[in-house]
């Protein structure tokens, strides 16, 4: 099994790679947010995971460990293929996805292309305990399952939802907020946030 490889991208397109490693370029498919960051020529190590099947081995490369885990945990869930997981990863940092996932937001998860609503619930259904045990998918989104949210929080949360946000987008809103803050103050601060 390959863990990673390094050396330099010597070809970008829409949803893969080629990274060349001692002369040999290997052909790699990836995420949007992946190939965002990365530029032909540059130098590059990427984590990756090696797709076996009956009529084909497929090579898929991640810029780091997170989003590698998150496209694991993603292809372990019933009726997701490697193709479905680069597209949710595409569409969403695994951190986000993590705290869509804690929220049950299966309407968000259905921007991803080709992910409809049944997709997106057996996602939430199949991931949320892992992710509650706080396993391979982003820990910051762990925190707030449950009832993580102090009082305040949870009065700043209700506010966020009753002016209509989505749950996840409210908890994405409030988590970078200081927690010695006034209910208000949160409000303020995440609608500036989400306004931005």
């Amino acid at each position: 099994m390959l863990y990673s490889l390094t050396g330099t991208i010597v070809h970008i397109d829409e949803a893969m790679l080629a990274l060349s490693c001692g002369g040999v370029a290997f052909a790699c498919n990836t995420t949007a947010n992946t190939l965002r960051e990365l530029r032909q020529g540059q130098d590059a190590t990427l984590f990756t995971y090696l797709s076996v099947r009956e009529d084909a081995l497929d090579l898929f490369a991640f810029g780091n460990k997170a989003e590698l885990a998150c496209f694991k945990q993603l292809i372990g869930v019933t009726g997701v293929g490697p193709k479905a997981a680069l597209a949710v990863l595409s569409a969403f940092s695994p951190e986000q996805l993590g705290f869509f996932i804690a929220a049950g937001d299966i309407k968000s998860i259905t921007r991803a292309q080709g992910v409809g609503k049944k997709l997106a619930e057996r996602i939430v259904l199949e991931l949320k305990d892992k992710l509650q045990a706080n396993t391979s998918m982003p820990h910051a989104a762990a925190s707030f399952t449950g009832n993580a949210f102090a009082a305040p929080d949870n009065e700043a949360l209700a506010a966020l939802l009753a002016l209509g946000y989505q749950q996840s987008e409210a908890m994405l809103a409030l988590r970078g907020i200081d927690e010695n803050a006034s209910t208000q103050e949160k409000i303020r601060l995440a609608l500036r946030m989400l306004a931005g």
